[in-house]
């Protein structure tokens, strides 16, 4: 049996990497393959096999694979899902902004349709939460299966070496045990994706100068944004752009900011403070996208909406998210329940009984 991963175009990372590291704990045999992109090879341990994406190799391995896992759209020409295959497709987070054709600007109809014949070929859906189900049926129009779940990347927040986890990788980054590290993880803007002089939406050095030296900030920029320069240079900052999986800066970090990356449906996992600075709101929200819910009232707290008053919130932690207790809350318990740590073996345990690799799996969590 041959297993074709693919994480973000080319990454070794998300949900499929969690998936392959769960499958090969349970010593199911299988060739495992996984899409790369060149300029991610450093993200790939020596000793998983890879083929490069965009490649007429990509394209045969596809067509041979009787099992494929991704985590977003398989956007390469000319390829055919081979009869009887299995396509699990994981997504990569729960919807805050509007996606597909619900979006309020969208690409042209003919890659629509190419996105659309993409979605006709999966199998089943991971959904993070019964809520994210009804996201994702509504944004690709899907009524195939869903493994209602959990996100098997989360797993590793609730894993039992989480401590150890945390201080080797903080150390690996410089962070001392007494500084306060901020993951900064906005998304990306339809409109200037593709310019690298755009500006951030956030002055990094300012807030740094105005936060002090009792603070680093951990900048992670959409994966989409590889064409932009490290930023390097600027004290107190690490651009963390590169690092093979945001899981593992989530266990790092003390307090998250974003502004609409799904990111914090799955920060909230942790319970540690997270800050929205969504600084283009109406842009963004009216011209760009939309939203699947109210940032204002649904979301996990108050926005910040300049840059001082986020740095005043930073320095005030952790009385800032304090007054948001209830409401951060009532996020986790809407968004996030279904993260306890065993959301891969849920899904395993739903594939194989699936593929009727095993006999005595029996399948657990939601199929809907």
């Amino acid at each position: 049996m041959r297993i074709l991963y693919n994480a973000f175009n080319g990454r070794y990372a998300d949900s499929p990497r969690a998936l392959h590291q769960g499958l090969l704990a349970r010593g199911v045999e299988a060739e495992h393959l996984w899409l790369q992109d060149e300029r991610f090879v450093g993200g790939f341990p020596a000793d998983v096999a890879t083929i490069p994406i965009g490649s007429p190799e990509a394209v045969a391995a596809l067509e041979s694979a009787d099992v494929l896992i991704s985590n977003t759209h398989i956007q390469l020409d000319r390829w055919h899902k081979p009869a009887g295959a299995f396509y699990l497709q994981t997504w990569h987070g729960t919807p805050l902004k509007q996606i597909h054709r619900a979006a309020a600007s969208i690409p042209s109809e003919e890659d629509m349709l190419e996105l659309d014949d993409d979605i006709s070929r999966w199998d089943a859906l991971v959904s993070q939460s019964p809520a994210a189900t009804g996201l994702l049926r509504g944004a690709f129009g899907y009524a195939g299966p869903v493994m209602e779940t959990g996100y098997p990347r989360n797993d590793v927040l609730n894993a039992p070496d989480v401590d150890q986890r945390r201080a080797a990788l903080r150390e690996e980054l410089g962070i001392g045990p007494e500084v306060t590290a901020v993951l900064y993880a906005p998304t990306y803007r339809d409109d200037t994706v593709d310019d690298p002089d755009a500006p951030d939406g956030l002055d990094l050095e300012v807030l740094l100068d105005r936060l002090g030296p009792g603070f680093t900030v951990l900048l992670r920029q959409h994966y989409y944004l590889y064409r932009r320069p490290v930023r390097t240079g600027v004290a107190g900052l690490v651009d963390v752009s590169d690092n093979p999986d945001i899981a593992d800066l989530y266990l790092a970090a003390d307090a998250l900011v974003t502004d609409y990356s799904s990111a914090m449906f799955d920060f909230a996992v942790t319970g540690k403070p997270l800050l929205l600075y969504p600084y283009d709101l109406a842009h963004y929200r009216d011209r760009l996208r939309g939203f699947t819910l109210d940032l204002d009232t649904e979301g996990p707290g108050t926005l910040v909406l300049e840059p001082e008053a986020l740095a005043q919130s930073l320095l005030e932690l952790p009385a800032t998210t304090t007054a948001d207790d209830e409401r951060y809350a009532a996020f986790r318990q809407r968004w996030c329940t279904l993260d306890d740590g065993h959301a891969t073996d849920r899904v395993l345990d739903q594939l194989l009984g699936r593929l009727a690799l095993s006999t005595d799996v029996q399948p657990a969590g939601q199929l809907r």
